[in-house]
């Protein structure tokens, strides 16, 4: 199978299986908080990498401790975040915040050149790709919020931002050397540890089968379609596998209308379609201007 071909089917099966998670996190948010999905979450996912990496008689010894801890503190507040969206927001407009992070981290480009003073340097298509994001964000969220939602959409903008700060800490585990494996192992470590603490000062609930299966789902899916993700930027080109990842709200939109009977105006899709292409150019510019870029995962 050629490259390009395994990295689609490996992109789309991702997004599938990311959106499928959402809804796992939205059933499972109307009995358990956002600090005790995010723990199990990651509870099941240091299960599933650890006992792989040990079924492949490879090791998870680090010699980049902080880096990691970086690493997971800004992923697992992202995760923490955008789990509290899904549950405050229609499905499919708190996916559609979490994948602004490739508009975020063209703004973070942006950023950095002002900031060193190579602003002349800076291409004016990348500014106007970052504006058009945000109209975007203007039209999903004006129409489509009742006003006791803004919280949760707050919460779904913050966790694209932290999410593109992820990747960028990705980016430089991926410069020294650590293999994927270990940085998903470790951030699954550091997502059980913040998720604890936060459900332990919250408190835990009691389980129903139907709830445990809820957050063991979450774990399965979560950390195989980041397994997937990972194997098809390894594989893949990056604006064709971005433009793949872009499926999980279209899937999202579908699960959001047929099983929790979401509203979407004409408007709201509009804003959708504005992100998804502004989301495009800029991880196609952004590979222009940085071709190491970081491959997008889970938070």
């Amino acid at each position: 199978m050629k490259p390009q071909l395994q990295a689609s089917l490996l992109m789309m099966g991702s997004s599938f299986l990311f959106a499928v998670m959402g809804v796992c996190v939205k059933l499972a948010s109307a009995r358990y908080g956002a600090g005790e999905i995010v723990f199990y979450r990651g509870l099941v996912g240091a299960l599933f990498i650890g006992g792989l990496v040990f079924w492949r008689g490879g090791h998870l010894g680090t010699r980049y401790p902080s880096m990691h801890l970086g690493r997971s503190i800004v992923g697992v507040g992202a995760m923490a975040l955008w789990f509290y969206a899904i549950g405050q927001l229609p499905l499919a407009t708190a996916i559609t915040l979490n994948y602004m992070s490739s508009i975020w981290m063209a703004l973070f480009l942006i950023g950095g050149a002002v900031l060193v003073g190579a602003s002349d340097r800076v291409d004016m298509r990348l500014v106007v790709t970052v504006l058009t994001g945000f109209v975007g964000v203007a039209l999903v969220l004006r129409p489509s919020l009742a006003h006791d939602q803004w919280p949760g959409a707050l919460a779904g903008l913050c966790s694209g931002m932290m999410s593109a700060m992820a990747y960028l800490q990705v980016t430089a585990l991926g410069r020294v050397g650590e293999p994927e494996y270990r940085v998903v192992f470790y951030f699954s470590l550091g997502t059980t540890v913040v998720g604890a603490a936060v459900a332990l000062a919250s408190g835990f609930h009691s389980h129903t089968p139907a709830g445990l299966g809820l957050l063991v789902a979450t774990g399965v899916l979560a950390t195989t379609a980041q397994i997937l993700m990972t194997r098809a930027y390894a594989v893949g080109h990056a604006l064709s596998n971005a433009s793949l990842q872009y499926l999980g709200i279209a899937w999202s939109f579908l699960f959001g209308v047929m099983i929790f009977g979401d509203a979407v105006t004409v408007v709201a899709l509009a804003g959708m379609v504005l992100i998804v292409a502004a989301g495009l150019v800029a991880t196609l510019l952004r590979n222009r201007a940085v071709p190491d870029a970081a491959n997008p995962s889970e938070s």
